[in-house]
């Protein structure tokens, strides 16, 4: 079962008797977790119809004494498993015969980081569409988590907006989720999140300045490159991340200079190096400032840079040297 499918049956009313959400996006786990909990059961009775249990620590026969046990007061009781990757061999053997033929009354919830399918269990779980796996977001999908989730707020968000945001956050969905609730609050009656919105509400975080940073060098403003730099080191920032942030916009820009020299349409560079077209016309004016080779030996500069930031060399000082680099044109 996917992912949707999970979230489309649970509007429906239809409650798995058994489900194991697994995967490298925990913050998604976590959430369909909760959802399958508000379904399963009614809040006021978790008291009476609620089992919590930890791979770790937990015995098969203690798991499947408590999903055999009949609900109080309720058409249902939830059974819940976390760290199940942890279950010990004895534990998934005594739980399989369970799993083969699931009390109906019973909503039973492995929450694990990663599946075994070599292990019978989870073959019958795989066979029975209750493997439900949460995988990565790519950045390149992350505005459409941010468009959808807007919505699901009751507001909806500029695409621009969305992919500011999506620049600025990066794949933590867990913050990203926090910036739309505060987005949400803020833009009140308007009838949408707008791009101001997220500049104003994003302007005192690192990552909006270490964004502006990025923006100040691809135009070569040395000026402004280090007032942005001063206000990172002063907000506690570290060399990874900044590198990071500048990494990830100097490949874009990249791949639009490429596309330039092949002499390609606004429209397909827009499309291939997934820029909104709102933010098209700053890529295509930095990426001209900037031919291929030196695009390359500007990646040269980050590795070099990152690499003396974990050996003792002095974080302002290196950065300090890489900006004035980029924006004068010279290497290191």
């Amino acid at each position: 079962m996917t992912p949707q499918e999970l979230e489309t049956n649970l509007k429906k009313g239809a409650i798995p008797a058994l489900c194991y959400l697994y995967g490298e996006e925990t913050f998604l786990v976590e959430r369909a977790m909760r959802l399958l909990l508000d379904k399963a059961i009614d809040p006021s009775l978790k008291d009476f119809n609620l089992n919590v249990f930890y791979g770790s620590e937990s015995k098969g026969i203690d798991i499947v004494d408590a999903a055999q046990t009949l609900p109080m007061f309720a058409e249902r009781r939830a059974v819940l498993v976390k760290r199940a990757e942890a279950l010990k061999a004895e534990a998934l053997e005594i739980l399989l015969p369970y799993v083969q033929n699931p009390c109906a009354s019973t909503c039973l919830i492995f929450i694990g980081a990663k599946v075994d399918q070599r292990k019978k269990l989870f073959l019958e779980l795989k066979k029975q569409g209750a493997l439900i796996e949460y995988k990565r977001i790519y950045e390149n999908k992350l505005s459409g988590f941010i468009l959808a989730e807007a919505q699901a707020h009751g507001k909806p968000i500029e695409p621009a907006a969305a992919d500011l945001l999506s620049f600025l956050i990066g794949n933590n969905l867990q913050e990203l989720s926090s910036q739309i609730e505060k987005l949400v609050v803020y833009a009140g009656k308007r009838p949408k999140v707008s791009i101001e919105d997220v500049r104003t509400v994003a302007s005192s975080s690192k990552a909006f300045n270490a964004f502006e940073l990025a923006g100040f060098l691809g135009m070569r403003d040395l000026q402004n490159a280090l007032k942005s730099l001063d206000i990172l080191f002063r907000n506690g920032e570290e060399v990874p991340p900044m590198l990071g942030a500048l990494s990830r916009h100097f490949r874009q820009l990249w791949r639009v200079r490429e596309m330039l020299d092949r002499k390609a349409p606004q429209s397909d560079i827009s499309r291939e190096v997934g820029i909104n077209s709102f933010f098209l016309g700053e890529y295509l004016q930095q990426a001209k400032n900037f031919g291929r080779e030196e695009l390359r030996s500007i990646f040269d500069e980050f590795y070099r840079c990152d690499v003396a930031s974990k050996t003792g060399g002095q974080p302002y000082t290196l950065m300090h040297g890489l900006v004035v680099g980029i924006c004068s044109g010279r290497k290191g």
